[in-house]
């Protein structure tokens, strides 16, 4: 749904510092705990938020076995491609992570949260 600038005239942003990977389950988290603080202090309809980034990226694991006799049972780096882990957002330096809208009355609530 989108919220047009006349019904929430204030934005505010969650801005990342620096280069790493946000996995889904963190990010899930960080919008389930600030949708929590903004439905609680202005109201369902009081607030307007968007996700900006989404997890995209596949990160894979390679199991190793770290019990005795493990050299026989594995081949190490050979065919190392892995498993699949999780899912990953790949974020860079000043990447806007989550976006507010919120009018004038509840801009400390949405830096807040």
């Amino acid at each position: 749904k989108k919220a047009f600038y006349d019904e929430f005239p204030h934005c505010v942003h969650l801005i990342s510092n620096e280069r790493e990977h946000l996995s889904s389950e963190a990010l899930e988290a960080a919008r389930i705990c600030a949708n929590k603080y903004m439905v609680k202090n202005c109201g369902k309809d009081g607030f307007h938020m968007r996700v900006r980034k989404h997890p995209y990226h596949v990160v894979r694991i390679n199991k190793m076995l770290s019990c005795a006799g493990a050299d026989r049972l594995q081949t190490g780096m050979r065919g190392a491609y892995g498993k699949p882990q999780g899912l990953v957002a790949r974020v860079g330096i000043d990447d806007i992570l989550f976006s507010i809208r919120v009018k004038e009355a509840n801009v400390q609530h949405a830096i807040e949260a």
